[in-house]
């Protein structure tokens, strides 16, 4: 009798362990569904936007409240890295994580028939190229761009690939800036319709093209959008609104002007992360903040008298190779799998995007052609207690050949970054490489290296070349090596091809 009653309890304790299990399953299942769901992704792109832009980055006076939380509640990296110090290289660059060089974009495109367009007219993101839309698009995700384009010169025409043939469902762009200028723009283009003038401020009108597409799309799948803002690029126009908080403390009308031009992109990410929010999808959702290149020197050129940008303390501005060329702001932000309150200084570059966003979308990277870019995904998944580095098996290096100053050539390794001139500066400035002048190209050799310690020189003020305790000879090697790698690879335009 007692062995029967051991019995009937043991089968009772079975029965409610049982019982427990299937219901923490029940209960907690969707939960870890949620946990191994492949995130959707969001890439925010400025143009021209300073290192000291931001408030989380410095900036005494521009309001950035939004995108303050966003860093605050993830990642804000220290030394994020565009593709180039220029907006067409540098977009190429992103898309397809290898180095503009490559695909062959060197400088920014003009549009065919605009003044200095001859020439550079056959200059565009070739076909062949695999982009990070038609890999997620081939992975199952949705696709959606709505912004600056910039990655052709016959935009809107059979004569060039257009955004929706690298992958995007979805496309509303323009060329390149929008025109006549962010308020009430009339370039815009949507799936190969222009739409005419928008009663709108650019970036709020990409915003609303962003939820409204958001808001039509399967919720049962996840999704890629690419929103590269026109802000804060000039001609510069910014909302009465915000521009009147800032006429206390800017120099003058057209400082004010910028200053609330970086104010109303953060309140249209802000629109944009409520709208992620009420569609319940902002969990699981990755947002990355960064920019083309560095700030537009304040009256390089006639209309550019809007260009309030500041490096920081960064030597140089867009253009250049110094650090403030393409040292850019950059911040990630995923509540499901990225900690709050991280400040990371790893070398990070918008190269990178592509392999990471393969590896979490669980598509594979491009068989053919070199990237440049690595997965990046430990240091997003990390935490403020234990922070995760990568080792690059090759360094970032740039080949600016238009550069302002006169160092062509930069290479980011580890703390060190290295600069250096073409035949001591004696290769003339080039907007492409073509069959015309690849020779003298190919023919030039590196010199006039200068090596900076960037762990304790951000500003790039003391040349430590040939100093004992700096390893000169294998950091002049190291750039040698990768200039000629990447050289040898370049991608040489002859004809229209």
């Amino acid at each position: 009798m007692e062995r029967a009653c051991r019995n009937t309890r043991s089968l009772r304790l079975n029965i409610r362990f049982v019982f427990g299990c299937l219901l923490a399953i029940a209960v907690v299942g969707p939960a870890l569904a949620d946990a191994f769901k492949r995130p959707n992704i969001v890439v925010l792109l400025c143009d021209d936007l300073g290192y000291g832009d931001l408030g989380c980055y410095g900036h005494p006076h521009i309001q950035t409240p939004h995108l303050d939380r966003l860093a605050s509640n993830g990642i804000r990296f220290t030394d994020m890295y565009s593709a180039a110090p220029v907006c067409s290289p540098s977009r190429v660059g992103l898309l397809t994580g290898r180095s503009p060089n490559r695909a062959g974009v060197y400088d920014w495109i003009p549009e065919v028939g605009q003044r200095g367009s001859v020439g550079r007219s056959m200059v565009h993101m070739r076909a062949s190229e695999t982009t990070i839309p038609s890999l997620l698009n081939n992975a199952g995700y949705q696709t959606c761009m709505a912004g600056k384009w910039h990655c052709n010169s016959h935009f809107n025409s059979d004569v060039q690939p257009q955004p929706g043939d690298f992958g995007f469902d979805h496309w509303l762009a323009t060329q390149n800036n929008a025109a006549p200028s962010h308020e009430n723009p009339r370039n815009f283009v949507r799936n190969g319709q222009a739409i005419g003038r928008v009663e709108r401020f650019s970036c709020q009108f990409l915003i609303d093209e962003a939820l409204t597409w958001l808001q039509s799309a399967d919720r049962d799948a996840p999704f890629f959008l690419y929103v590269p803002f026109h802000e804060p690029h000039e001609p510069v126009a910014s909302p009465e609104t915000l521009v009147s908080k800032y006429r206390d403390v800017a120099r003058d009308e057209d400082e004010a002007q910028y200053f609330a031009n970086v104010a109303n992109v953060d309140d249209a990410v802000g629109r944009l992360i409520d709208g992620l929010e009420r569609m319940n999808v902002r969990d699981n959702t990755l947002v990355i903040f960064t920019s083309d290149n560095g700030p537009e020197t304040h009256n390089r050129y006639a209309s550019a008298n809007r260009s309030y940008g500041r490096p920081g303390k960064l030597r140089g501005m867009k253009l250049h190779t110094t650090e403030a060329g393409f040292r850019v702001v950059g911040i990630a932000n995923w509540p499901a799998k990225i900690s709050a309150n991280q400040t990371v200084a790893t070398p990070i570059s918008s190269l990178d995007f592509l392999p990471t966003f393969c590896q979490l979308a669980d598509c594979p990277s491009p068989s053919q052609g070199r990237l440049d870019g690595i997965n990046i995904e430990p240091v997003l998944t990390g935490s403020p207690s234990n922070q995760v580095t990568v080792e690059r098996d090759r360094p970032l290096v740039w080949a600016y050949y238009n550069a302002t100053n006169e160092a062509r050539v930069a290479m980011r390794s580890g703390k060190w970054k290295v600069l250096a001139k073409l035949d001591n500066g004696k290769l003339a400035k080039l907007q492409n490489v073509t069959s015309k002048n690849v020779d003298l190209v190919q023919a030039a050799t590196l010199t006039d290296i200068e090596i900076y310690d960037l762990d304790s020189d951000v500003s790039e003020t003391i040349d430590v070349a040939g100093r004992s305790d700096v390893p000169t000879e294998s950091l002049t090697s190291e750039l040698e090596n990768a200039y000629q790698q990447l050289l040898s690879d370049s991608h040489v335009w002859s004809g229209d091809k």
